[in-house]
């Protein structure tokens, strides 16, 4: 079973040289640490960053260097800072080849909720409406259940939506999985977790084809 550093080094094994990605905020976050060190991606936070770099080492955070999630970054060479707008024409222009975005709950056709509860406050819809609506490639990194055991991956999503079948890939703590026409494709399954373990914690279809791979990390 991965933890969140794991399902960001898995997402790291996606990435290919020369794109742009935009990282949304929680674990996707964490993915620009883990960039093999021959490729060259630049990172694109929607506040207003192309460029962006990993965390910073304790004592040598600069306050005026945030991501869309409020965390200290850094900025590789040749990064650049924008204002919002422009971050979001880049957005919607289709200048972004990968977005990874956290998630509540995916359903087996893409769908994804992943801005509200109902009844809890929320400071925005934040950027990841624009996103989904405006990226052909999608990958979801988030928890296969929630704390009470139950599964976020589902036939249909019941929190609010924030896109339609709109995702393509999710890596979790126990899988990879694809989202196909006919639902959750397994790819792969984390390290000491079983496929009958990924069928339990999996309410949406899940198809299993020949034997599944344990991810390579």
């Amino acid at each position: 079973m991965l933890d969140k550093i794991g399902i960001a080094k898995r997402i790291s094994q996606e990435l290919q040289d020369g794109w742009y990605v935009n990282l949304g905020i929680g674990i996707p976050t964490l993915v620009a640490n883990y960039v093999p060190k021959d490729m060259n991606v630049e990172f694109q936070s929607e506040n207003g960053i192309l460029g962006m770099g990993a965390f910073p080492y304790e004592g040598e955070e600069d306050a005026d260097y945030i991501n869309a999630g409020k965390q200290t970054v850094t900025i590789n060479p040749g990064g650049s800072i924008f204002d919002s707008a422009t971050s979001f024409a880049m957005i919607r222009g289709k200048h972004i080849q990968l977005t990874v975005l956290g998630a509540m709950e995916v359903a087996e056709n893409g769908d994804i909720a992943n801005w509200k509860i109902p009844g809890k406050m929320v400071k925005g819809m934040g950027g990841a409406m624009d996103l989904v609506a405006s990226s052909d490639n999608i990958i979801v990194a988030m928890m296969h259940t929630n704390k009470r055991g139950k599964s976020k991956l589902l036939k249909r999503c019941s929190l609010p939506l924030t896109g339609v079948a709109c995702v393509k890939k999710i890596v979790t703590n126990l899988a990879v999985l694809e989202v196909t026409d006919a639902g959750f494709q397994l790819l792969e399954r984390a390290p000491g977790v079983s496929v009958e373990d990924i069928q339990n914690a999996t309410e949406g279809k899940l198809i299993i084809e020949g034997d599944i791979p344990e991810m390579n990390l």
